[in-house]
């Protein structure tokens, strides 16, 4: 990865009556433009993002969704839909005055930039997509239900059942919900730490336990939880991939690590067989976007873009 550069323009842009969303600029002001989209929903963009992109070629812009990192309010639900957040993106690009851009993102941020293509393809000039989302009830279903995940870290599966009574545990998502929205503070943060604990667990490709402020974990657990039990505002079940038409002439690299736990490879097997157009590079790796062959792998997408859309 590149060096991290300082941002040299940031601010809140009011998207809302409610939100304010953080964005920043780094690289080369007269660079090729790329916005980044973080994951989630609700984790917040990482400095070391702008590690991915060449600071000499690009001009990097990076957002923190609604309720997210440094936007406000922070852990905000309301107002707070995936359709929301498309509409802030091109407030953003109408505010930095960009004709089009390479969309960048992983994970939630690979089902946000699809879903920013899809509605405005004349703005996209690439797609980089990482650890294939596509917001489906079969993969909350596999991330945060029985018969998922669980086969892969029974143990840690356990402390993630723990808070949900036993009635309640054919319906976990809205169990969560029921808690994590509930009137009860501490309940609410117990049932957020196992949250955030359990999908720890599945982000890495070399686990390690994590210890995560409580607060933060509230609203990571809050902003996703709400996504999950809307089914993220997609219409359907096939949403993003019926509408595959619509970008088909979108130049597209997609990154996935074989042995992704939190966004398996079915959903980027899908993506590439409803859009062969797209190139889809399995690496050996897991989900973060910062570790070992998966970063390699999306540096190297970028440096491509860079080459072909200087030309």
């Amino acid at each position: 990865m590149y060096p991290i550069q300082e941002p040299y323009n940031s601010g809140l842009l009011k998207v809302s009556d409610i939100h304010q969303i953080y964005w920043e600029e780094s690289g080369n002001p007269h660079g090729i433009p790329v916005i980044f989209l973080h994951g989630g929903p609700g984790a917040g963009a990482s400095p070391k993002a702008r590690g991915f992109f060449n600071p000499r070629k690009y001009r990097v812009v990076i957002i923190d969704q609604r309720g997210c990192g440094r936007s406000l309010p922070y852990a905000e639900t309301r107002e707070n839909t995936t359709w929301d957040l498309v509409a802030d993106i091109e407030k953003v690009r109408e505010m930095l005055a960009i004709d089009t851009w390479l969309v960048f993102g992983g994970s939630w941020g690979s089902t946000l930039s699809l879903a920013y293509a899809q509605t405005h393809p004349e703005r996209v000039r690439g797609l980089i997509l990482r650890g294939i989302f596509l917001g489906r009830q079969s993969e909350i279903r596999w991330l945060n239900e029985q018969g998922g995940a669980e086969h892969i870290y029974p143990e840690q599966w356990q402390h993630y059942l723990a808070p949900v009574p036993e009635a309640k545990r054919g319906a976990i998502v809205q169990a969560y919900h029921e808690m994590l929205f509930g009137q009860d503070r501490e309940q609410a943060l117990r049932a957020a730490k196992a949250w955030a604990e359990w999908e720890s667990w599945l982000v890495q490709f070399d686990p390690k336990p994590v210890e995560e402020d409580a607060e933060q974990a509230l609203a990571i657990s809050r902003i996703e939880n709400h996504y999950f039990v809307n089914g993220c505002w997609l219409e359907n079940e096939k949403a993003l991939l019926a509408n595959v038409d619509k970008i088909r002439h979108i130049p597209t690299v997609i990154v996935q690590g074989r042995y992704d736990i939190c966004t398996p490879m079915q959903s980027a097997w899908e993506l590439k067989q409803a859009f062969p157009e797209a190139d889809l590079r399995i690496v050996q790796g897991g989900h973060a976007a910062f570790e070992g062959e998966v970063a390699k792998g999306l540096v190297q997408a970028a440096d491509e873009f860079a080459d072909k859309l200087a030309v």
